[in-house]
């Protein structure tokens, strides 16, 4: 009892160091495993959450790339039961949603730089490859953002045909087309060269503009306008 009580005091005066360095000097003050230990803290409530955060930025790589992670993936780090990576995910949801706030109800050729770090939060860490579409209305605002393919580690299924009736449903004017790299190049490959072509193909009759192509890698993106292929 007596040794289980040194235990239990020592995790409690570390969490309270912790926080009480997160009130002086907020997240600047702490490293980056610390700041993830500090959230730790909530959901674990009597373990060592110390080397559970370091585990968790050696295994992926960083923050951001913890809060990216694939749910199963979580699961596979010792220490992380469901409620952790369920937390973990949420964390993950509330960015790619704040980030969304800033590209609604304002042309987002006017906000690119915040389309893109929409685009990178929510794609950047999937491991396997996913097609989305933003449609666009009229004044280039965005009505939604959808799924319209999702497949292996180096294929998505993409249908122009189901994007243009898409567009149709939403009288879309123009889409942004992003995908994800999982391999982590954002460099576009001929397959996606052929495939945004034949999109713009199929929108070309509804008089609905594919104003870019956007593909995501695990640190950067790639505009195929850039690249002179749009």
């Amino acid at each position: 009892m007596g040794i289980a009580n040194k235990s239990n005091a020592h995790l409690d005066g570390h969490r309270e160091r912790l926080r009480d360095r997160f009130l002086r000097t907020g997240a600047d003050g702490l490293a980056d495993h610390e700041l993830l230990e500090l959230w730790l803290f909530g959901v674990i409530k009597r373990q060592d959450t110390k080397v559970l955060a370091r585990n968790l930025i050696t295994r992926f790589g960083g923050i951001n790339e913890v809060l990216q992670a694939p749910f199963h993936d979580l699961l596979q780090v010792e220490g992380v039961g469901q409620v952790a990576a369920i937390h973990l995910k949420s964390i993950h949801a509330i960015q790619v949603r704040g980030s969304q706030s800033e590209i609604m109800n304002k042309p987002v050729l006017g906000s690119w730089s915040s389309v893109l770090a929409y685009l990178k939060l929510n794609l950047g860490g999937a491991k396997r490859e996913e097609f989305r579409v933003l449609f666009l209305d009229k004044k280039l605002r965005l009505i939604v953002d959808e799924k319209m393919g999702e497949g292996t580690v180096d294929h998505a299924p993409v249908y122009p045909r189901e994007i243009a009736r898409r567009a149709l449903e939403l009288s879309a004017s123009s889409v942004i087309l992003a995908h994800n790299h999982p391999s982590g190049d954002p460099t576009p490959s001929s397959a996606d060269i052929a495939m945004t072509r034949e999109i713009i193909n199929a929108l070309n009759p509804l008089k609905v503009t594919v104003i870019d192509h956007i593909i995501v890698g695990a640190q950067d993106t790639r505009s195929l306008k850039a690249f002179g292929l749009i």
